[in-house]
């Protein structure tokens, strides 16, 4: 089945018929999704500002990363709940949409980047062995925001 069979089968289907149905349902969602965003950009900036050294150069980067990774981890999973009720609501929108493919391979990319390389940093006895690479740090804040982007495009492609 290609993705138009899929998103036809989708539309057709009694989950999707009620998200469309209620008109509070889609924009209750997105609303959630964007809080949802700005919560792991939040989380993301914090913690990868603090690698960098711009942000509490004076706190420790275990306790950081403690305090915010966690609120990313959370924020993720309303993304994929929320994201999930969107594709379902309207899967011609967004499964036939590069821009989502897109969206989706570098969401995919910063998060296996952001738990492979910050995780440890929760760890308090590896962290200390680490050595944050400040080159990453850029990296993970240029895929989150290019999946803001990305998201935002979907719209408009």
């Amino acid at each position: 089945m290609d993705m138009h069979g899929l998103s036809e089968w989708i539309y057709a289907t009694a989950l999707s018929a009620a998200i469309r149905d209620n008109a509070w349902v889609v924009p209750a969602v997105q609303s959630i999704h964007i809080i949802a965003i700005a919560v792991v950009m939040g989380a993301a900036l914090v913690t990868e500002l603090r690698v960098l050294g711009i942000v509490a150069p004076d706190e420790n980067l275990t306790v950081v990363a403690q305090r915010y990774l966690p609120w990313m981890w959370r924020a993720l999973a309303v993304l994929l709940a929320t994201g999930l009720v969107m594709i379902i609501g309207e899967p011609d929108r967004t499964l036939s949409n590069v821009t989502f493919w897109i969206k989706m391979a570098l969401v995919s990319v910063a998060f296996l980047a952001s738990l492979a390389l910050r995780k440890p940093l929760l760890d308090s006895t590896r962290a200390a062995r680490e050595a944050p690479a400040k080159g990453l740090a850029w990296i993970l804040l240029a895929l989150w925001v290019a999946v803001i982007f990305c998201g935002r495009w979907i719209a408009y492609s």
